[in-house]
């Protein structure tokens, strides 16, 4: 029986987007037949953006192996003791927006959501530009993602609240949606 219930907590992290304006869509639970990793993924939006054009897609990522050394290092606390904070998961925000005929400066972009996110919320963003054909126009797909690390010990403990990340990701949500019609105008 494992020492922490990680799909719970998943029900729970629902639950506090639920909370911070986000619309659940879809959830999967995948389970590496071999190795045994497992991996949540859990798609949601903004209220605002009910119908599009922005979707959240939230990712959790469980190496056994850390599973693994976390429920040996519980099993050699004594009653009262706390665990450490050494073993973590990461967590994924990555948001999507259509292909966008007059896409942001990439630099601008980066520069204003890093002041938005904060150094509690890093944030990446990239671009891949498509090419129907040589004589089309390039079309601009953004990937925006930042990562988390989830402490193993305060999800066991009952302590971790992910509330100020999830502010944030509504906050880089409300940003991106207020710039988005911009980008989409052909």
């Amino acid at each position: 029986m494992a020492v922490i219930d990680l799909a719970g907590y998943i029900a729970g992290l629902k639950d506090q987007a639920v909370e911070h304006g986000f619309h659940v869509h879809d959830e999967r639970h995948f389970v590496e037949t071999y190795s045994m990793r497992q991996a949540w993924e859990v798609d949601l939006h903004p209220e605002a953006a009910c119908g599009g054009p922005l979707d959240l897609h939230v990712a959790v990522e469980l190496d056994p192996r850390v599973l693994l050394a976390f429920e040996d290092h519980i099993m050699e606390l004594r009653e009262a003791e706390e665990p450490e904070d050494r073993f973590t998961i990461p967590l994924i925000f990555t948001w999507s927006l259509p292909p966008l005929p007059s896409g942001p400066d990439l630099l601008v972009l980066a520069t204003d959501l890093a002041g938005v996110g904060g150094t509690d919320l890093p944030i990446e963003v990239s671009a891949i530009d498509t090419y129907a054909s040589v004589t089309d126009p390039a079309e601009r797909s953004l990937t925006i993602v930042a990562r988390v690390e989830v402490s193993l010990g305060q999800v066991f403990m009952g302590t971790e609240n992910l509330a100020d990340e999830l502010e944030k990701c509504g906050v880089v949500s409300e940003f991106l949606l207020d710039r988005a019609p911009a980008w989409l105008e052909d």
